[in-house]
């Protein structure tokens, strides 16, 4: 890899405040012996309002980055920020309360319950947050991923994709102002994969919020405002709103 792209800006140019940020931050695994670094220094910010795709070789830090932004994994060096509040030495607790009123995550394993219905996962962060949930409105976010009528089945009872679609419904049920989704199409056929990126795009567009993407697919980075490479733990390049060719043939220079 070309380590004189290293330092390349990863910041778009519009002047908007981020809703996420990094500061120099590092993430280290293992002992001094055996030790890993799956970020190296990273400074990045997500502006409010804007739909990040962050990609790169597997082993590039894609994966922790994301963990790191939301709090679900604490930084070995450095400053994360959300919503403008430091939460790098925040407290379980304090961290449980973000996560549960102002960060949605889409996990990759989609982390549903088994015994409970499509429905009553995607009701349990309202409870959690000590929200009673309206059936109307559970039922209606599950209806934007097109399982109104999957409501009372468990997961066993679904596929994989619907599984997922759960896992969306589920993250966007609170509304949280950041979104974190890891690989949030990889388990949908080409026409679902279509409609859950129309809905995060309409969650920026028309709400407001943020959204930050892990992904390995050009078509769905594409749809983002912009793509942010990694590669060593490092940010290594980034584009604005590139089309699917751009995003293909940048990541295939990346990868060789």
């Amino acid at each position: 890899m070309d380590t004189q792209t290293r330092h390349l800006p990863a910041e778009p140019p519009a002047a908007t405040a981020p809703a996420v940020e990094l500061q120099a931050v590092t993430r280290v695994y293992g002992s001094r012996t055996a030790e890993v670094r799956a970020l190296d220094n990273v400074d990045i910010g997500f502006p409010a309002g804007s739909w990040t795709a962050v990609m790169g070789p597997s082993g590039s830090g894609k994966s922790t980055l994301l963990h790191c932004a939301a709090g679900l994994e604490r930084v070995s060096d450095g400053r994360v920020r959300i919503a403008g509040q430091d939460i790098t030495d925040a407290s379980d607790h304090e961290l449980t309360r973000l996560r549960r009123t102002v960060v949605g995550f889409v996990f990759q394993s989609f982390n549903l319950i088994g015994s409970l219905s499509a429905e009553q996962n995607v009701a349990m962060p309202l409870r959690l947050a000590g929200r009673r949930p309206q059936r109307r409105e559970v039922r209606d976010v599950l209806a934007s991923v097109g399982l109104a009528d999957r409501a009372r089945h468990r997961p066993a009872e679904l596929s994989g994709g619907q599984q997922q679609r759960v896992a969306i419904a589920r993250a966007m049920v609170t509304r949280p102002a950041v979104l974190f989704a890891d690989e949030p199409t990889g388990a949908l056929d080409t026409r679902t994969a279509r409609t859950v990126l129309s809905m995060l795009r309409a969650m920026v567009d028309n709400s407001g919020q943020t959204i930050v993407m892990v992904t390995h697919d050009p078509a769905a980075a594409a749809s983002a405002d912009r793509v942010v490479f990694l590669g060593d733990g490092r940010v290594v390049d980034a584009l604005e709103r590139p089309t699917t060719r751009e995003v293909a043939d940048r990541l295939a220079r990346w990868e060789e």
